[in-house]
């Protein structure tokens, strides 16, 4: 799998969140096939989340060889990221959160609530970037 550049990791999060806000704004507020739309949209990034979360992971045992790589630093990008970069990518998981959480609890037993999946994109993108653009410990 060819890696991504930084710049498109934070790109691909920061878009699939400002569109999955407004799916879920409208499916919240409107019923039929926004919702469907929704659903499908919040698979793909959740399905997207997972393969990037499995490929993060592969890489980082990689590099743990002769790095020392811990979780928190790997997913929630603590002490191996600048702090802009932390910041955004933090940011946008808190976002996916609050915006699923919500969404989830006001349309409860309805598609709306698969936007609680998510945020695994956002954690899966996160350590998409720790594990290739991090900066870790040597061994």
């Amino acid at each position: 799998m060819e890696t991504l550049s930084e710049k498109a990791i934070l790109d691909i999060n920061r878009w699939g969140t400002i569109i999955f806000f407004f799916f879920v704004l409208g499916s919240v507020i409107s019923e039929g096939l926004l919702r469907t739309a929704s659903l499908v949209f919040n698979l793909s990034l959740f399905a997207a989340g997972c393969i990037a979360f499995m490929t993060a992971f592969v890489r980082a045992v990689r590099r743990s060889r002769k790095e020392v790589i811990s979780v928190g630093g790997l997913y929630f990008l603590s002490g191996c990221a600048p702090k802009n970069v932390r910041r955004l990518m933090m940011g946008l998981l808190v976002i996916q959160t609050v915006v699923s959480l919500t969404a989830a609890s006001l349309r409860p037993y309805t598609v709306v609530a698969s936007s609680v999946l998510v945020p695994v994109f956002g954690l899966g993108l996160s350590g998409l970037w720790a594990a290739n653009y991090g900066k870790f410990e040597t061994r």
